[in-house]
């Protein structure tokens, strides 16, 4: 098991209320503010070109999300992240669909290019995208297992000098060099629109207060994913499963996390 000091972090991030600015798609807006809310962080959307610099300067951690783009949010995208980089705020990368079209799959890699990332989060057919124009991607929907993706994810973090974070029924995170697993999780999280865009937005609230990428990210999913387990034994279909996630992500005790966590190193 790895030795993270989970209790105490998340106390932290619940007393201090880190500000987390996203700049996300409009699928998921409103899930993902509600998600930051329920465990303890304040969120903000903000994605208009001329306040996107001003905004992440207020912020203790950026996270950016590729699922509706635009060549306006792109530019905006570019300016919050090396604002960000110039002050030490770190910055989180969703490359949503990366890989479907070149479109996407060239714009994650021009944010990998141009700005210093602490963690990207992407399944694992979006993770092989950065190395090969063509992976098979259906939609936004991953076409490749995490385990398939971990050597080309520990390449990718050495190459970039970031954590690459791979999320599927089991979570892989590394560095290029430590891989930690994270088993937390539930099924039916792959049944309501948004819960992976959540969870890097969970990664963010948790690099907001430690900024160690590889632990923020270990953290952030095994958050996510144990809250998936709470409410999946409380509801069995999507609708209510959604409503008894985010009350799982408020109702999480400190303890509860460091007990139920499951994340192993190797």
């Amino acid at each position: 098991m790895v030795n993270y000091d989970l209790k105490s972090l998340l106390e932290e991030l619940r007393e201090k209320r880190p500000l987390v600015h996203n700049i996300t798609n409009y699928v998921v807006m409103n899930f993902t503010a509600n998600t930051l809310l329920a465990l303890g962080a304040s969120p903000v959307m903000a994605h208009a070109v001329d306040e996107v610099e001003e905004m992440v300067s207020l912020a203790n951690a950026l996270v950016i999300n590729i699922g509706t783009l635009s060549r306006e949010w792109i530019e905006s995208m570019l300016k919050a992240g090396k604002r960000a980089n110039e002050i030490g705020v770190p910055v989180v990368l969703d490359p949503v669909g990366s890989g479907a079209t070149s479109f996407r799959t060239h714009t994650f890699r021009r944010l990998v290019n141009e700005l210093k990332l602490s963690v990207v989060r992407g399944n694992a057919s979006e993770i092989l995208s950065i190395g090969s124009d063509y992976v098979g991607t259906r939609g936004v929907e991953t076409a490749h297992g995490a385990e398939e993706a971990l050597e080309a994810a520990k390449s990718v973090a050495k190459e970039i000098d970031s954590v690459a974070a791979i999320t599927g029924p089991v979570d892989l995170v590394t560095d290029g060099e430590r891989v930690v697993r994270c088993y937390n999780g539930h099924p039916l999280l792959g049944s309501v629109t948004g819960t992976g865009c959540a969870a890097t937005a969970a990664i963010g609230a948790f690099i907001g207060i430690k900024n160690e990428p590889l632990e923020a990210a270990a953290a952030g999913l095994a958050f996510f994913g144990l809250a998936g387990e709470l409410a999946g034994d409380r509801a069995n279909s999507p609708g209510s499963f959604m409503i008894s996630l985010l009350d799982a992500l408020h109702e999480i005790t400190p303890e509860e996390f460091q007990k139920k966590a499951r994340l192993e190193e190797g």
